[in-house]
């Protein structure tokens, strides 16, 4: 194949992953199953397609092909008599037409959201929850899994088998949910695709390389979630979130791993096309008047990104936008991000008022020790600023955000310095 044909083919069996492996999941009841099923029609599609050409409906001939060689399985399990050879499975011509029309865009709008909702089956911790959705919904390898989580691979295999054996043995349905299970395993499927967009967000330097995929998986689960409830305002909103997030990546970071903040990063460097989408999706998603979480998560996104300089910042809106966000999920810290925006406005001492009431939730978080350092240092509080530098370092969750608080523990050497 060419090179062109090889991305091609990449594309298309990464596109159809979900499609497919929800509907052998369907057929099997069996996710290992499933998913070997799959890998096996991919295999066979590599030989098949170069030599063939391609078929009109990927997926269902991955389907098809994937269904015969999971029932090969089954039957060699039960040494019962094998199906026909490769050439005769192989070649199925046109027989993904048939199963295509079987198959309709509802069905495969409904396997795929059922997929989605065993990954995130209430009974899994979080972190399967990602660990398995990556894996059985993304097709990423236990080992790019592992790097992201920055855990061993055996680590990480043994993570997704505890997780696939509580659903087998939860005996998980995979029936279409009702409506009010619908919106309930709604909002689990949206937190598991912004937590993994999170992971990958989170970081910097050689851990950003490794993490950097994650944050294209996000974006592209909630585009295909967008697809499965193209009407839904708080999955547009998602989408818009971390689209405009995504944006700063190349800023965010300088060439030596550290972290940038957002007065300081180059915005010619911010990514146009994405902050363009993801406005016009928040535009789209307010339009509904159904206001959430992720919507207005992504209104203060798009304040900083109006912006064409730090100054232009409405940073009074943004205290708005928080204000809204505590009524909707309270939290320190949203509270904590609040005070963010009442320090630009009302001055450090105003933000640091705030601040201090969050002592006792969140003194185990890092920025919160970090932001009040920040704050104690611009009113010349530096031996109380130092305090909270030192136990920020503590907490800090990489070597960039440690190396940012010690950049701020130079500053006030310098000015001790300077003073003496």
């Amino acid at each position: 194949m060419s090179e062109v044909d090889s991305e091609w083919m990449g594309l298309t069996l990464t596109g159809a992953r979900p499609r497919a492996v929800a509907a052998l999941y369907r057929y099997f009841r069996d996710i290992d199953l499933a998913e070997e099923a799959f890998q096996e029609a991919c295999l066979r599609a590599l030989k098949s397609w170069p030599r063939n050409g391609p078929p009109r409906d990927p997926a269902a001939w991955l389907i098809l092909v994937g269904r015969n060689t999971g029932i090969d399985t089954l039957r060699r399990r039960a040494r019962q008599t094998v199906l026909p050879d490769e050439d005769q499975l192989s070649d199925t011509g046109d027989a993904e037409t048939n199963i295509a029309e079987q198959i309709d865009d509802s069905q495969y709008r409904d396997d795929i959201l059922r997929l989605l909702f065993v990954c995130c089956h209430p009974g899994l911790p979080a972190t399967q929850q990602i660990a398995l959705a990556l894996r059985i919904v993304s097709g990423l390898t236990v080992r790019q899994i592992a790097r992201a989580f920055l855990v061993g691979e055996a680590a990480m295999e043994q993570r997704i088998t505890r997780a696939k054996r509580r659903i087998a043995e939860a005996g998980v349905a995979f029936d279409t949910p009702d409506a009010v299970a619908r919106a309930e395993r709604l909002g689990a499927v949206a937190a598991m695709i912004y937590l993994v967009f999170n992971e990958g967000y989170s970081g910097a330097g050689e851990a950003r390389d490794e993490r950097q995929p994650l944050t294209s998986e996000a974006i592209r689960l909630a585009r295909l979630l967008l697809g499965l409830f193209p009407a839904e305002p708080e999955i547009m909103g998602l989408l818009a979130l971390m689209l405009l997030q995504e944006s700063r990546a190349a800023a965010r970071f300088d060439s030596e791993g550290s972290v940038v903040l957002l007065d300081d990063q180059d915005r010619t460097l911010w990514d146009r096309t994405k902050i363009a989408e993801g406005l016009a999706l928040l535009d789209k998603a307010i339009r509904h008047s159904r206001p959430g979480a992720y919507q207005v998560q992504a209104a203060i996104a798009a304040t900083h990104a109006r912006a064409e300089r730090p100054e232009d910042t409405d940073w009074r809106g943004i205290e708005l936008l928080y204000r809204t966000l505590e009524q909707m999920q309270p939290s320190p810290v949203v509270t904590l991000n609040r005070a963010v925006a009442v320090s630009r406005t009302d001055g450090p001492e105003a933000g640091l008022a705030l601040v201090d009431t969050l002592g006792a939730q969140l003194d185990s978080y890092f920025h919160f020790h970090g932001f009040r350092g920040w704050l104690l240092m611009e009113l010349g509080r530096d031996g109380e600023a130092r305090k909270a530098f030192d136990r920020a370092i503590a907490l800090a969750n990489t070597a960039a955000e440690a190396a940012h608080i010690r950049q701020h523990l130079d500053t006030i050497a310098g000015r001790t310095t300077r003073a003496s």
